[in-house]
């Protein structure tokens, strides 16, 4: 059954024959390999052009914000997976990339969309202001949560965001997205009532998309940024394990609200 209109599968990244391996029009061995950095590799997978300093600067400084913060959720399903299955190492790293959603690393994304939106707004003739009160208050109504704003342990600014602001100014990013995002920032609290801040899911499309990063592709940074920090964590569980002691952290304080049978002793 085919759905859709292509028959032939096509793609520009890469091929190969017995004798090389060509990614994006580049010879693997020949002029890659021992040759170029991951991130530049990365942008060139990505994009098809090679990085230039402002885009290879950001793109490091946005990874490595990201990439660790301690046991959160997406580093304890990890450590929990891997302790009940030792041997699988992918299916651990795998079980946290799984939790990156729209609460945990993929807020970015979504950010980075609002961003988006408020750029355009503005390229019709807003004011950078008018515009993200528009575009705020049109989630409000819609009951949708502001991306990128507020932290549960950061309640000032993220610590992170002004990292990242210092490194897009340093690098001659373009600011277009940071004003943006300051504004976002701004005008929460009139419409919202909450003083949210901005946290680095927000940081990360406001520098990004300033490099000429790709819109469609946000998500994947956290996820590539925390992949790396779970293999380490994955080395530590299996020379320092607390995957189970999480497991049981976590039944300590559970209260069972449901019915009893007959004569069950409580």
């Amino acid at each position: 059954m085919k759905i859709g209109r292509e028959t032939i599968p096509k793609t520009a990244i890469s091929t190969s024959d017995a004798d090389a391996i060509v990614v994006r029009g580049k010879d693997l061995c020949q002029e890659l390999i021992g040759q170029t950095s991951f991130s530049d590799y990365f942008l060139l997978l990505l994009t098809g052009q090679p990085a230039n300093e402002t885009r290879r600067r950001v793109l490091d400084a946005t990874l490595v914000a990201i990439a660790e913060h301690g046991l959160v959720p997406s580093v304890q399903a990890s450590r929990m997976t891997y302790a009940a299955a030792p041997e699988a190492l992918q299916g651990a790293v795998a079980a946290g990339i799984l939790g990156c959603g729209s609460v945990i690393l993929g807020a970015s994304q979504n950010a980075g969309v609002l961003f988006d939106d408020i750029a355009r707004q503005v390229d019709e003739g807003k004011s950078v202001k008018q515009a993200a009160f528009d575009a705020v208050t049109a989630m409000r109504h819609e009951r949708k949560p502001i991306p990128g704003y507020g932290h549960p342990l950061h309640k000032a600014r993220d610590p992170r965001v002004e990292a990242l602001f210092r490194v897009a100014r340093e690098a001659g990013a373009d600011m277009r997205f940071v004003e943006i995002a300051d504004a976002v920032e701004a005008v929460i609290p009139e419409i919202i009532g909450k003083d949210l801040k901005l946290n680095v899911s927000a940081a990360i499309p406001a520098v990004l998309l300033g490099a000429g990063f790709p819109l469609n592709a946000l998500r994947g940074i956290p996820i590539l940024a925390r992949t790396a920090s779970l293999i380490a964590h994955m080395l530590e569980e299996s020379e320092q394990p607390c995957g189970f002691a999480l497991s049981y952290q976590a039944t300590q304080h559970l209260e069972y609200t449901g019915d009893f049978p007959p004569g069950y002793k409580r």
